[in-house]
């Protein structure tokens, strides 16, 4: 697949996550799979995205030690899970979530389109307004609304499990400059053990994009080993948006 086609496949995947009926929207602050029944077929408000041409992921409800979480099984596959979400970033920025690997993808390289396969990926969709962008950025992406018919989305943040990047690492996602991409965790040093993340989403965005957030609308779930032609097993537990934690005054 050129890295021009995949360019636009993942800017319409993401975009599905804000084309979604207002009906189905999740208007709490967190997205809980313990709450749901292992085995059970997934929510109808969560909207799996496939990718033309490539494998999708498979995704599952199981139970982990008492506790349902989503299972990812990525097999030179990929697709991510979309979770529709009404957040003012600016009044609850910190997303915290546990996610578990099997394994790193040994051939993955974040700087390049051939390498870009991940683990796990969580990606966080915000509502840029598109006269706010350039004029080659919106042209882009009018084009792109055009073609599909899809409002496409602006702006994401990116978090990944990677294989050797160093932790806290950050770039541009080789395929667009409207995703930015932060390393949380990194090898194979804490597989098959859940880790525990929680991160400023408002922060991230505006030391990438240099302005404050708009409102969150998805957080897109997932692993890819497509471009690799790898496999990963990856596990992701509940999502949930909070508060900052009053400062203490001396």
């Amino acid at each position: 697949m050129s890295g021009c086609a995949r360019l636009v496949t993942l800017v319409l995947a993401l975009a599905m996550a804000s084309a979604v009926s207002a009906d189905s929207i999740i208007s709490s602050t967190a997205t809980n799979f313990s709450a749901l029944k292992a085995g059970a077929t997934l929510p109808s408000t969560f909207k799996p995205l496939t990718v033309a041409n490539i494998s999708p992921n498979q995704f599952s409800l199981v139970d982990d030690t008492g506790n349902t979480v989503l299972r990812v099984e990525s097999n030179q596959s990929a697709s991510t899970i979309v979770l529709p979400l009404q957040i003012d970033p600016t009044q609850t920025p910190l997303l915290s979530w546990r996610w578990k690997v099997s394994r790193t993808i040994t051939k993955a390289d974040i700087n390049t389109k051939a390498g870009d396969d991940f683990a796990a990926r969580v990606y966080v969709i915000f509502d840029v307004p598109l006269d706010s962008l350039s004029f080659s950025d919106r042209t882009k992406i009018r084009l792109t609304r055009f073609v599909s018919g899809a409002e496409v989305p602006t702006a994401a943040i990116c978090y990944v499990w990677d294989n050797k990047s160093a932790i806290g690492a950050n770039r541009w996602s080789p395929f667009t400059d409207r995703v930015r991409i932060i390393v949380l965790q990194s090898g194979d040093g804490k597989t098959n053990q859940w880790q525990q993340q929680t991160r400023d989403v408002a922060a991230d965005f505006r030391a990438a994009f240099g302005s404050e957030p708009p409102r969150v609308t998805a957080v897109a779930i997932g692993s890819d080993t497509d471009q690799t032609k790898e496999h990963a097993t990856t596990w992701f537990g509940d999502f949930v948006f909070q508060k900052l934690a009053p400062s203490r005054q001396p």
